[in-house]
Formats: structure tokens, sequence, C-alpha cells
């Protein structure tokens, strides 16, 4: 009876948690909710505040498709879909390489001359990203990288974040295993593709999340190196198709959920290693 009776005042105790992760899961969740409800209504229903689902989905569909193909040559849906992926799934894969090398190295080969390096390096967090665009612009500009796949990801391909979030998670690496490796004869490349990268699989998993979901909404860089429609991004149609005195809000909202689909799927699917890889899990 004692054991139940604590455990029913532990439950009791628990009660005004619950309440406040409910309420904050609602907050979190509405939105998304108002979202996917609002791309199967017309602008007059989302305008009355209807709360359910309407029969205007695969209007707002066509509507969507019209839209893109209208906003100059060699424009459509799947172009700017695909212009958005590319562009990010690069920018991630080549980002979250050079800051883990990057921080491997600073982490497993650090001296002081290395320490003072990164100092100056993580002063440089503290530069906004608009005193960098003119000059950025600039230089692609002189490079002919505009509307290219490099004029996208180079400014972010290095990240002094994620050099930092690799740095500090290699610190759980078991440097035991890689003097161990060296003693057998493998060679520093070696050890990172096949040890150092195995294991901090988590780490990688949460950076590519990450990565990947600021190069997916990234709009101002995109808006100023991406001249030519064509090679546009899905952020950029959102801001043309929201530009103008009359807004379609339906059609605007299956654009939004198009655009927020990719990473929502991603982080799901990738949540766990996603949690992992924050709190420095190593395996």
């Amino acid at each position: 009876m004692t054991d139940k009776r604590k455990s029913s005042a532990i439950q009791k105790r628990l009660i005004p948690s619950y309440i406040f992760l409910i309420i904050v899961c609602f907050f979190s969740v509405f939105p998304i909710a108002w979202m996917i409800i609002s791309a199967t209504n017309n602008t007059v229903d989302i305008a009355r505040g209807r709360m359910w689902f309407g029969d205007q989905a695969m209007v707002n569909f066509k509507a969507l498709l019209e839209a893109a193909s209208s906003q100059g040559a060699g424009t459509s849906l799947g172009k700017f879909m695909s212009n958005s992926f590319i562009y990010s799934a690069a920018q991630t894969v080549i980002c979250i390489f050079l800051c883990s090398l990057a921080g491997y190295g600073f982490e497993l080969y650090h001296d002081r001359a290395k320490d003072k390096l990164f100092g100056i390096l993580l002063m440089a967090m503290m530069v906004p990203g608009v005193a960098t665009l003119i000059p950025l612009f600039t230089m692609m500009s002189k490079l002919g990288f505009l509307n290219t796949v490099a004029g996208f990801m180079l400014p972010a391909i290095s990240t002094p974040f994620m050099i930092m979030m690799f740095r500090q998670n290699s610190r759980n690496f078991p440097v035991d295993i890689m003097e161990a490796a060296r003693i057998d004869g493998l060679s520093e490349w070696a050890i990172f593709f096949r040890m150092y990268m195995p294991i901090m699989k988590s780490t990688y998993a949460a950076a590519a999340v990450i990565t990947f979901m600021n190069a997916w909404n990234a709009y101002m860089w995109p808006r100023a190196v991406m001249t030519k429609n064509s090679a546009q991004t899905m952020q950029i149609l959102l801001t043309n198709l929201s530009n103008g005195y009359v807004i379609d809000y339906g059609l605007l909202m299956m654009a939004v959920l198009f655009c927020s689909a990719p990473t929502m799927v991603i982080f799901f699917v990738m949540q766990k290693q996603f949690a992992e890889g924050i709190t420095g899990a190593v395996k």
C-alpha cells in the first residue's frame, strides 16, 4: 500500500507538468496544422478563420503550378524545388565534411596556437551576415559564380558554429583508439575516415539536419546571388507570390506547405540522431 501511495503522490505532482507540456505542444503544432488546413481552403475561408479542411486543395495546387511557371523562362514548381534541394544538399555535404575536419584538428591536435586561432574564429560569429553581403556578392560576381551552386554554397560551406560543434563533441572521442591505430600503422586520413566519422555519426546527423535546414530556408543570399529566374529557390518563389496587390492565401499556403515538407520529413526521420548529436553522444 505504501508503494501505491507513493506512486499516486508522484503522479499527482506530475499533473501540472503534463498540463504545461500539453499546452506547449498545442502551440507548437498549431501553426503546422493551420498551414495544412489553409492549403485546402480558398482566401475567403482563410480570412474567415475556418479551421477545417476544405475542397480547394487541387485548385490551389494547380494555381501554384501556373504561378511558378509564370515567373519567367525556364521556371516551374519542379525547377524551384530541385534548385533548393541541389543547393542545400551540396552545401550540407561539403559543410559537414570541412567543419568536421576542422573540429577534429582543433581538438585532437590542439595546442595554444590553435586555441588562439579558434578564439579568433569564434569572433567571426559576431559579424552580422548583412555586413558581408556586398563584399561577397562582388567577389562571386568577379569569379563568375552568379547563378551557380558554387555561388550559393561557398559563403556557408564552413561556419564557426559547426566547427565549434564538432570540436566540442570531439572531446568525447576515445583518443586511446586513435593511438592504437597509429601503432598499427593506420594513416591519419584513414583514422579520420574509418574511425572518427563512424564513431561521430550522431554529430554528423545533427550537423546535417542543421545545415540542410539553414541552406533550405536561406533567403537573403540566394536572392542576391541568383539573378536568373531559372536559378532561384523556393524561398524566392514564396516572396514573389506574396508580392502583389491581391494575395491568394490558399495558393500561398500551398506553396508554404511544399516549401516546409522536405525539412519536416528530414527532421522527423533523423530526430533521434539529432538529439544524440546535440547532446554530444558518441557510439
